[in-house]
């Protein structure tokens, strides 16, 4: 550190020796030109090396400053790029969540138009059970908006479940792909009736489980699609489910039993509706009249069965 110092003051006076040398020289020149002109001869070897530096080592400074100032300019220029991308990234981000739903409510419209002899009500799903389908789930309109327990909800193009429970401001869906869901339907081409039930096992390949078929003149195939039945007692009639994507003979020979890919994707569901109106169901002669005739076989089954018990008494006693 001491030599260092001891270098820095000899440069220090040399410095100030060649300023007063400098000082007396210009000092000659007025006197006589003559006298200092080998002077200045022998000064300019000595001078002007230590010029030139100078002015280098100005030159280097004055474009190190340029470069800390162009430096600060592209950290500032950077830095207002950064906001502006961070800025086209959430307009561009909430223009497809905009594009998504406008598309969504599209279909709900188109939707609407479908089913349009039916009044309906929009609702967005709040809530839903655990898992990655929507089985059962929670919507955002209940009484106050005319909902009640029993009515068809709807998205996608086709039946999403039922209504089974209703508040004021919330109603609660369990969809056709519920374990405990089966639904009446028929095939559309043939008006052939079957049961379509859920298993949320089965909705993992994407499909529902169609049986007890009536297909009596082999008229049905896959690909036929698969609506609510007429003689449904909650559903009504006509709403799309899906289309047969498999078809089997049962050991019976009378029936059949296969799959159905349903039409409603019940892995992003959002938004849905519900139709206002619920199901008039009337039972058809026939099945009052099954139901007259199980339940007089019934009554005789008791009365024999009475009668037996009165004569093994008798004859024990």
């Amino acid at each position: 550190m001491k030599k260092n110092a001891n270098e820095n003051l000899k440069n220090k006076y040399l410095l100030i020796g060649l300023s007063v040398f400098c000082v007396l020289l210009i000092g000659l020149s007025f006197v006589n030109s003559d006298i200092v002109a080998p002077i200045k001869q022998v000064t300019g070897y000595l001078v002007t090396p230590v010029q030139k530096g100078i002015n280098s080592f100005g030159t280097w400074l004055s474009g190190l400053t340029d470069n800390f100032e162009d430096a600060e300019t592209l950290r500032e220029e950077n830095a207002s790029l950064k906001e502006q991308v961070a800025t086209l990234t959430e307009e561009n981000s909430l223009l497809v969540q905009e594009h998504e739903e406008l598309e969504r409510l599209r279909d709900l419209y188109d939707l609407d138009e479908q089913y349009s002899s039916y009044e309906k009500v929009g609702a967005n799903i709040i809530a839903k059970e655990s898992g990655n389908w929507f089985d059962i789930f929670t919507i955002d309109k209940g009484s106050n908006d005319g909902i009640e327990v029993d009515m068809n909800v709807i998205a996608d193009g086709g039946l999403v479940g039922i209504v089974t429970e209703v508040g004021a401001n919330w109603a609660t869906v369990r969809s056709i792909i519920d374990d405990e869901s089966n639904v009446s339907a028929m095939v559309s081409t043939t008006s052939d009736q079957c049961i379509i039930a859920g298993n949320l096992t089965l909705i993992d390949e994407g499909s529902l489980e169609l049986f007890q078929l009536t297909d009596t003149e082999n008229a049905v195939h896959v690909g036929d699609k698969v609506v609510t039945s007429y003689i449904s007692e909650k559903y009504l009639p006509g709403i799309l489910i899906g289309y047969i994507s498999e078809l089997n003979n049962d050991s019976n020979n009378l029936t059949k039993s296969g799959y159905v890919t349903p039409v409603v994707d019940f892995r992003h569901l959002q938004e849905v509706l519900v139709i206002l109106e619920l199901k008039d169901y009337t039972p058809s002669a026939s099945s009052e009249s099954e139901a007259s005739t199980e339940e007089e076989a019934q009554t005789e089954s008791a009365e024999t069965e009475s009668e037996s018990e009165t004569e093994a008494g008798s004859g024990t006693e």
